[in-house]
């Protein structure tokens, strides 16, 4: 017998020759039921198993989604869409993978140095002033390196203060003498330097983000000096944190008494704050007026009685200092813009300080005076933001006044135009009756429209969903404002009579669709009316999401950007814009809530457009998306699970 044939025979019989009590030994004992408890604890962990392959899985589709994209916008023959995309999926990987993120800030980076070098995006003039439109776009942050450096100051702030002192450095070695003056000059409250106007607009952007502490931080090197960009980002920080920002603004004052270069301009800065946010009004030696008035009347701000007396002892420090003689004065306002700022605040000290009004008066009086220096009795100019509004009787007097002393038929119209403004503003409807008094029939059609869209908008701020429904059927509106109208008043139907909402979307989808084809509004409608459908009827929402596609495709001009559409009246008194909130009809934001429903099926609609802007928009959309479910998903599990 071989020797296998043996150990085999051996490993056969080994049971037999095993005693009683060895064979009890190796039995196994039969398996115990598990608990109720038991059984929950194991279903819970195959749960939590399933949650986070799950998870897993999304957000390595999310990724995945994102580097495909970033690699695909470095090839995009549109040199302006390859940065903005580039940062835009920075921003979005961030959070997954920061290494891989910075790795295309860096990219993103250079694709907007070329970008901005070969300027794609800048008007060239036909009188040679090209070199004087990128600096002005530089200043405003309209260039492209300016993107890339706010989406990564976001994230990090040395790779936001590299590339900062990147921008800084590049763009003065790119000024001229002709663009050096636009950006160098007099402390005017107005101008600043093309630094200063970089890093403010870089903190306003991350205020805006409600990174309260990052936004500070880029902003405080130049916040101790009184122009729009500083003055403007305290307002908006005092929306959001009232004390920090009235902290930040008792330093300004106080660099501002200590300044020699403080004029009445930066008294009229400052006043901004105080009284008048968003409305800033400087002037020139010459009496010129500059303004930038808002979009929107902003009520003054309830300012502790400390600030506010502070702000009138520093105002009147720096109004009541001696006059240099007229051939060494070299303040940014001059004799004239001095009087003029004194004659405009004056009421205010009349109200809250008496006793410095009678020494302003004095210096009134001592500038009338003056060679150069001439009364000006602009109604506007001197009572915006100073005097209310809220008496509407006395703007129809004051409209009837000057009616009666109006030589013209274009005179008259003027007059009805900026009175009937001003009521619609209030909400008034004898605003419709004035502006169909105006002659001119092509002008009275663009105020009464103008009129009825300002209604629409005050009834939308009121929540009345009767008016705004009324104004959507029978005002004088466009096919875009008035499928507009009719999504705000679905809006504001739809949680208490939700047949009344449905049956208002459907009159928006009908007058989106009157929209010209070659309208990029046309688009946007349908997005926003898909929106307002996610919730209500989700097949329905994807019905006209795919219809909104296909109006998007037949638009060459079609982004997908979130840019907002707005209105314009000239008006005697200056511009006056209405503005439709680009969250209304954002591809983005509806992308993302279809997404969270169905991943494959959005990532389908976004690859079936077009154009590599609103694809793009959409691709990003849905990778936060899956970020965003996974966390949620992840939010949602019990403390167990979550151990």
């Amino acid at each position: 017998m071989t020797h296998l044939a043996c150990t085999i025979l051996i490993v056969l019989l080994l049971p037999s020759w095993s005693s009683p009590g060895s064979l009890a030994q190796t039995q196994t004992p039969p398996k115990k039921s598990p608990t109720r408890s038991e059984a929950k604890t194991n279903e819970s962990k195959a749960k939590l198993n399933e949650v986070e392959l799950l998870d897993a899985q999304r957000r390595a589709f999310a990724v995945s989604l994102l580097m495909s994209l970033a690699d695909e916008a470095r090839s995009y023959r549109d040199l302006a869409l390859r940065p903005h995309v580039l940062a835009r999926t920075a921003d979005t990987l961030w959070e997954a993978d920061s290494d891989a993120a910075r790795t295309q800030f860096r990219r993103a980076w250079d694709a907007a140095d070329k970008a901005d070098a070969a300027e794609v995006h800048t008007p060239q003039t036909k009188d040679g002033f090209t070199g004087m439109v990128v600096s002005l776009k530089n200043v405003s942050g309209g260039d492209l390196r300016s993107e890339v450096l706010a989406l990564a100051a976001k994230r990090d702030r040395s790779l936001g203060e590299e590339f900062l002192a990147k921008l800084t450095e590049q763009n003065n070695r790119e000024a001229t003498d002709a663009t050096s003056n636009v950006t160098q000059g007099t402390n005017d409250s107005w101008t600043t330097s093309e630094a200063t106007s970089k890093r403010m607009l870089l903190a306003r952007r991350l205020l805006d983000e409600d990174q309260i502490e990052r936004a500070l931080e880029f902003a405080v090197p130049v916040l101790n000096q009184v122009n729009e960009k500083t003055i403007s980002f305290l307002e908006a920080l005092r929306a959001k944190r009232p004390e920090l920002a009235d902290q930040r603004f008792i330093l300004l004052l106080a660099s501002a008494e200590l300044d020699p270069t403080s004029d009445a301009n930066t008294v009229s800065g400052l006043s901004s704050y105080v009284f008048t946010p968003g409305f800033y009004v400087t002037f020139s030696a010459a009496g010129g007026v500059r303004l930038s008035p808002s979009e929107q009347p902003v009520a003054a701000p309830n300012l502790p009685p400390s600030v506010r007396n502070r702000f009138f002892m520093v105002a009147a420090n720096i109004l009541l200092r001696p006059l240099p003689p007229p051939d060494q004065d070299f303040t940014s306002a001059g004799r004239a813009g001095k009087y003029l700022v004194i004659k405009r605040l004056l009421p205010l000290f009349d109200q809250y300080e008496t006793n410095i009004a009678v020494a302003l008066r004095s210096q009134l009086a001592a500038l009338m005076g003056e060679s150069g220096v001439v009364d000006q009795d602009d109604d506007f100019l001197m009572i915006q933001g100073i005097k209310s509004d809220s008496n509407l009787n006395d703007v129809l007097e004051n409209m009837q006044e000057k009616l009666d002393r109006a030589r013209t038929t274009r005179e008259r119209d003027a007059i009805y135009e900026d009175a009937a403004v001003v009521l619609a503003r209030q909400g008034d409807a004898r605003a419709q009756e004035l502006a169909d008094k105006i002659d001119n029939a092509e002008w009275r059609a663009i105020v009464r429209g103008y009129v009825d869209l300002s209604l629409v908008q005050f009834a939308v701020g009121k929540k009345d969903a009767a008016s705004v429904a009324r104004l959507a059927k029978v005002g004088v509106l466009s096919h875009t404002q008035r499928t507009w109208a009719y999504m705000q008043a679905a809006r504001l139907h739809m949680n208490s009579q939700r047949s009344i909402a449905m049956d208002l979307i459907e009159d928006a989808l009908a007058e989106a669709r009157r929209i010209e084809t070659d309208d990029p509004n046309r688009a946007y409608m349908l997005i926003g009316v898909a929106t307002q459908l996610v919730n209500p009827d989700r097949v329905r929402a994807w019905e006209i999401i795919t219809e909104a596609v296909k109006a998007a495709n037949a638009i060459a001009e079609f982004s997908g950007e979130d840019e907002g559409i707005s209105f314009a009246l000239a008006t005697a008194s200056g511009l006056k814009f209405i503005r439709i909130n680009e969250s209304d009809f954002s591809l983005a934001s509806v992308v993302r809530l279809l997404a969270k429903e169905d991943l494959t099926r959005a990532n389908d609609l976004a690859k079936s457009f077009r154009n590599d802007g609103p694809r793009s928009v959409a691709t990003l959309a849905i990778a936060s998306a899956a970020f965003e479910s996974s966390e949620r998903k992840a939010g949602n599990l019990s403390p167990f699970l979550r151990r």
